[in-house]
């Protein structure tokens, strides 16, 4: 039997220019070898607790085929504990909205599952193999299917866009719907995984992880490979009298595992009891700016550094024209060693600083007062220069920070040479252009020679980021303020180390929260993510902050056919969107997929986390359509079109793709209406058209947003971030505030705006307070839910990187543009269709109908009936 190559992923990390119709082809492979250690059959480890407790709920927006839905705490009044707020008027108490919850107050992108008891089937010890051109299979059996499958084979880290596979080839791989996964490495698991520490058992065939859905041979131990059939041998440990006592095992009882390994393979490397702490962060501050920027930067610092915990070691560069490294060891006043800036420094002027008699990172306990006083000697730029034109040399600052990062290259002490774990981190905090200094652009975009000096920047920037990288340091660029950054300038140098790049509109609240939230982010280093699927399915594309990972052959194993991606960092807040498709026409009933993410922690262990997923396989389109998770699929749908919106123009041009997209699914899974040319949309799939409506027309696409600079970087963030995130950034949640301190949560629609209500909106990067022109007159009651809302609106992104700004306005104001632009136009659709999408409006009387107002910028956007029409598309009934 000859293998076949497998065809080629294409791997998109931001910003890369792709061709998604038509992706490269190549060899990947990865893994690298095993030892499979012998172990007594008769010892096992005591048994692996269920992943999901009985208090945790599954999201509401995850479909559950042949289950009974859980109860939801935002949707229908339960027994259940309700998420409540920490501060006056009172804790948010949700009634029953008729819309379902996007994601209630969840921190996984995914719904966490309960525990498979079973190692799949076992096979009767007498069994002999079978013997097939020269190659050993084993006889697929299942011996209790309500048993083994009466659970879904997701986990907290993958979310795919549907829960059973389509059998035909031409069906499983329309474009239009198209199938993947979302992929979170290093999203936190609640609670915690299944710990092992030992080798892992992998076939020697394809690299592939033993795991719970493998046929066992209980007299001899061997298992067989669920990604390739191989049988492989166990060293005896999977020998066992029962299928049941094979439970025992974590690896044969859970679809999540994580394999540990504590001994560092780093020569000299002495673990401490917590070497998170050890990490450094080093802050690289713009020293060109006003007064007004100055203060609000100087407040955001202060409060910073008061938030660390107290042996984090911290380092401050301030850069302008020349370089200031700060030395801690003066503890009167501020003092710096002051470099040039108009060029790298030199590798003798860098090791004569770092071998220096001054202090460059010190740990809070020790320079607390000290950074206070650095802090405060600030002062705002005085020469009469435009913002733009001032002399930034933020290349050659970071330079300094990475060397000040890695210090001399051994601290000898008492003769052990100790090296620092974890992750570090720079942080930027800019406020303007890097015009100086390598790295650096043009003053002015009229420079006769700009586009070529622009090329050769974006090279050194990303080598930086790189070499960063490489160095186990992640850079986050913080812009504020109102001059324009360059902004693909410093894209490319967080990107490339793994870090992000955020706008603010100053250095005041927002800024500050996300300068303590990127310094106490938990990321892990050496990141690699390894997929392997069976039955001739291939992953055809890969979106996320990583690159292709070249394995050496000679590690690999016979037959892997792997992809492989290189994480540029391991954080919980981002994502790999993976696009699937079928080689050729399924045969069995079931298929496999998994997933291998690799990393070392911020204890510098090192961990292989495996995950193992089973679907069916199916043969009707409606049984695969029910499965569908319509979020999902919205988002990878979301991601794999901003890709390809490189600019504004651009993404104009993707909102034709949108329509495009919705009129063939509804023509190739929809059914037509007789005698009437229009498609109605698939009924399995009644959130997905609104949710690409959201998308078509707000701040990713849309024109809601003035400045290409803050449009790439919402475009480049999204196309990075974990699931919530982005389904909160293609489609906003709006939550209505009633009295009594209770939130209902409405369909984002303008005829949420009543004059006596307050309304949240939760769009992801963004959260708007509206208050009512009615409400806003009664003094009392317009502080207490103005209060409310602010509490609801922090306990809802108070774990999400970056911040949200939060911005409250009255019905009626400048601002409320923000608001109503982000809402889907319904005050012109007939009242049918209005209380169709809006079931709300029936509990009104005439007079509160008469009060409902819409926005005048509204009045010329077609509203998502119309748009369906347009498309000769029959919007389905609301869910």
């Amino acid at each position: 039997m000859t293998n076949q190559p497998p065809p080629q992923s294409s791997f998109n990390a931001y910003p890369v220019n792709i061709h998604p119709s038509n992706p490269a082809e190549t060899k990947l492979s990865s893994s690298s070898p095993f030892l499979s250690p012998s172990a007594p059959p008769s010892r096992f480890p005591p048994p692996a607790p269920p992943l999901l407790q009985p208090n945790q709920i599954p999201s509401p927006s995850i479909k559950i085929p042949n289950l009974a839905s859980p109860s939801n705490p935002i949707r229908t009044p339960s027994p259940l504990p309700v998420p409540h707020l920490s501060t006056p008027p009172g804790p948010p108490v949700f009634s029953s909205p008729l819309q379902p919850a996007a994601v209630p107050f969840r921190t996984s992108p995914a719904t966490p599952q309960p525990l498979a008891f079973s190692s799949g089937s076992s096979l009767p010890a007498s069994s002999s193999p079978q013997v097939l051109n020269g190659i050993t299979q084993l006889q697929h059996q299942i011996s209790d299917t309500t048993e083994e499958y009466s659970h879904l084979s997701d986990s907290p880290n993958v979310l795919f866009t549907a829960h059973k596979v389509l059998k035909q080839k031409k069906l499983a791989n329309v474009p239009s719907l198209g199938f993947g996964a979302l992929v979170s490495p290093g999203q936190e698991v609640s609670p915690g995984p299944q710990i092992i520490q030992r080798d892992p058992h992998r076939c020697q065939n394809c690299g592939a992880f033993s795991n719970l859905y493998c046929n066992i041979l209980l007299g001899s131990g061997q298992w067989q490979c669920v990604i390739c059939r191989n049988l492989n041998a166990s060293e005896g440990e999977y020998i066992a009298s029962s299928k049941e006592e094979l439970r025992n095992l974590p690896e044969l009882s859970s679809p999540l595992v994580e394999y540990v390994q504590t001994g560092n393979k780093r020569p000299g490397f002495i673990p401490v009891s917590d070497s998170r702490v050890t990490a450094p962060i080093v802050l690289v501050i713009d020293e060109c700016l006003d007064e007004s920027h100055l203060q609000h930067l100087q407040s955001s610092l202060h409060a910073f550094v008061d938030s660390l915990p107290p042996t984090t070691r911290i380092g401050v560069v301030l850069y302008g024209r020349t370089v200031s490294v700060y030395d801690f060891s003066e503890e009167l006043s501020a003092c710096a060693d002051v470099l040039p800036g108009g060029k790298s420094p030199s590798p003798e002027s860098l090791k004569a600083m770092v071998y220096g008699t001054g202090i460059y990172l010190s740990p809070i306990h020790a320079s607390l007062p000290v950074a206070h006083t650095i802090f405060s000697s600030l002062r705002p730029f005085k020469l009469n220069i435009p913002e733009a034109s001032r002399d930034r040399c933020l290349g050659a600052a970071v330079e300094v920070a990475l060397a000040i990062v890695q210090g001399p290259s051994a601290e000898v002490s008492r003769g052990v040479v100790k090296r620092p774990g974890g992750n570090s981190r720079i942080i930027v905090c800019a406020g303007g252009p890097t015009t100086y200094g390598p790295g650096s652009v043009p003053h002015s975009f009229g420079h006769p020679n700009y586009p070529h000096l622009e090329k050769t920047a974006l090279k050194w920037m990303e080598n930086l980021g790189r070499e960063a990288h490489h160095r186990g340091t992640v850079i986050d660029v913080l812009c504020a303020g109102t001059c324009p950054v360059r902004v693909p300038i410093l894209q490319c140098l967080a990107k490339a180390s793994g870090g992000v790049l955020v706008l603010h509109d100053d250095f005041g609240e927002a800024f500050g929260v996300n300068l303590q939230r990127a310094s106490c982010r938990a990321a892990g280093s050496q990141g690699l993510l390894e997929v392997r699927c069976s039955d001739d399915i291939f992953v055809s594309q890969v979106i996320g902050p990583g690159e292709e990972a070249h394995i050496d052959s000679n590690d690999a194993f016979r037959n892997d056919g792997a992809l492989s991606v290189k994480m540029f960092s391991v954080e919980e807040t981002q994502s790999f969107a993976l696009f699937m498709e079928a080689r050729a026409d399924i045969k069995s009933d079931f298929v496999y997929f998994q997933f291998v993410i690799q990393f070392s922690n911020v204890y510098q262990a090192d961990i292989s986390r495996v995950i193992t997923v089973r679907f069916p396989t199916v043969d009707t389109v409606s049984a695969y359509l029910e499965s569908v998770q319509d979020e999902a699929a919205a988002v990878l749908i979301a991601k794999k079109t901003l890709l390809r919106a490189k600019n504004f123009n651009e993404a104009l041009d993707m909102q034709s793709t949108i329509d495009e997209r919705v009129k063939d699914i509804a023509s190739k899974f929809g059914s037509q209406l007789p005698k009437s040319k229009l498609n109605q949309f698939p009924k399995e799939l009644s959130l997905l058209p609104e949710l690409l409506f959201h998308l078509r027309r707000g701040p990713l696409l849309g024109s809601i947003l003035g400045h290409e600079d803050e449009r790439s970087v919402l475009r480049n963030l999204f196309l990075n971030a974990s699931f919530d995130l982005s389904l909160r950034m293609v489609a906003p949640r709006c939550l209505m505030h009633r009295e009594g301190g209770t939130f209902e949560e409405l369909p984002a629609y303008d005829l949420a705006m009543q004059s006596d209500a307050a309304v949240v909106l939760d769009h992801g990067t963004d959260v708007f307070i509206w208050l009512g022109t009615e409400l806003a007159a009664q003094e009392g009651k317009s502080a207490a839910a103005l209060a409310a809302c602010r509490t609801l609106a922090e306990e809802l992104t108070e774990m999400r990187f970056p911040a949200p700004r939060i911005l409250a306005f009255k019905e009626g104001s400048s601002q409320a543009r923000y608001f109503v632009s982000r809402l889907i136009p319904a005050h012109k659709d007939p009242p049918y269709e209005q209380e169709a999408r809006f079931p709300q409006l029936r509990t009104l009387s005439a007079e509160q109908r008469t009060k409902l107002k819409s926005s005048f910028l509204n009045f010329d956007d077609p509203s998502f009936c119309e748009w369906m029409r347009s498309l000769k598309v029959l919007p389905p009934e609301p869910s």
